[in-house]
């Protein structure tokens, strides 16, 4: 038999795409599921925007760009980062990708050779050490606790880096835990990428669903030493309720974005035509900053939410979120029961029995390195919050 590449048994597949396809597998066939799995608002994408790409598609724009994006979507990114964080980029520092997702897969491929290192915090988004294992590098990994908000502490940050540290990369606010770091963790943590002179990747992914009147700065922003080494991540898929339309986008050091463009030449080329139109007024109209409040605010509420229906629940804790729209409790008190006849030993045995047996759909925490928890997003409406709620209460009496 013809063998696969190493590369390819290497990596694991995506366990929040999985289950959400077990999910929506089980509502076809008819079974009522209430669903925390999607990574993605539940908000129509505004109209206005969905105007733009048709009107796109009757202008017959539904050819090659080119490979690192319109220069008109450059030009909107490179004045939504001056706009919304102080930044100053110049167009060329700026690519365009098939959402953040591939944009990070890019950043990777360009900077990291094998054996290089790259640093992050557990609990974290599943494909960030699947894409450092795909650039032939290595993930280092460094175990967060509550207490510390599921973030990195600098110190942690200092005994993990060495000659082989390519990047440190920070998601803030985070998925799966919807923490964010404080001002002075990141401005050390930046601080230790200048000194180490490594490269700092921040994924700014959920920087408009943030809570309790807190604020957004991106690391880039500190000083130029900083701006120097930083790739800033974003894109419209969270904010704008854009998740299908897949654009994404760093800025970061020129040449590294040149090599990203070479290296997006052969394999995607350009993201597509149509939704790069609609990115551009998603970005640039004063509607879009007004939709985003909306959702944020709804958001907002349903966290308030869901945390008072967990503090009802016996044996479970969480972290509040304080940003996007996830909640990370620890479920492992009920390790080691057997209920309802199943034997629950660890996440994927709760995701199972709460699936199969109570009808709501979450997600394991063992692919976000956190075999104690479990995701459940907060997407979805406030009467399916509390059935949802409802059901897991129930299941675990």
């Amino acid at each position: 038999m013809i063998s696969l590449s190493q590369r390819s048994q290497n990596v694991t597949p995506s366990s929040t795409l999985a289950i959400t396809a077990k999910i929506n597998a089980l509502i076809a066939d008819g079974v009522d599921v209430v669903k925390f799995g999607a990574g993605e608002p539940d908000f129509d994408t505004p109209d206005y925007i969905k105007q733009a790409a048709i009107a796109a598609l009757d202008a017959g724009f539904t050819k090659y760009t080119p490979v690192p994006g319109t220069p008109e979507l450059r030009e909107a990114i490179t004045e939504k980062f001056k706009r919304d964080n102080g930044l100053r980029y110049e167009p060329s520092q700026v690519i365009v990708s098939c959402g953040a997702k591939h944009t990070i897969y890019n950043i990777f491929q360009a900077i990291c050779d094998p054996g290089d290192e790259v640093i992050f915090a557990a609990p974290y988004w599943v494909s960030y050490p699947e894409q450092i294992k795909l650039a032939g590098a290595v993930p280092r990994v460094i175990e967060t606790t509550p207490a510390q908000n599921f973030c990195m502490v600098p110190d942690q940050v200092e005994a993990a880096i060495t000659s082989k540290t390519k990047a440190i990369l920070v998601n803030s606010p985070s998925n799966p835990t919807g923490t964010t770091y404080d001002l002075d963790t990141l401005k050390a943590i930046a601080d230790l990428a200048v000194k180490h002179q490594v490269y700092l990747i921040s994924d700014e992914i959920y920087e408009a669903l943030l809570y309790d009147g807190a604020t957004h700065q991106s690391p880039a922003s500190f000083n130029a030493e900083t701006k120097a080494i930083t790739f800033v991540v974003n894109g419209v898929s969270k904010a704008y309720s854009m998740t299908g339309w897949r654009i994404g986008y760093t800025a970061g050091p020129e040449d590294a974005v040149s090599a990203m463009s070479r290296i997006q030449s052969h394999s995607t080329s350009n993201p597509t035509s149509i939704a790069q139109k609609a990115a551009v007024v998603a970005l640039n109209d004063n509607k879009s900053q007004d939709a985003v409040e909306a959702m944020r605010k709804a958001f907002e509420e349903r966290r308030d939410v869901i945390c008072q229906r967990f503090d009802e629940i016996n044996g479970v804790s969480y972290v509040k979120p304080q940003g996007a729209f996830y909640i990370f409790p620890d479920f492992s008190e009920h390790y080691g029961r057997t209920i309802g006849g199943q034997k629950i030993e660890g996440s994927m045995d709760i995701t199972d029995y709460l699936l199969n047996s109570a009808g709501v759909g979450v997600v394991p925490g063992n692919g976000f390195g956190a075999d104690n928890h479990l995701r459940l997003s907060f997407a979805t409406s406030l009467t399916e919050i509390n059935r949802g709620l409802d059901r897991i209460k129930k299941a675990l009496e």
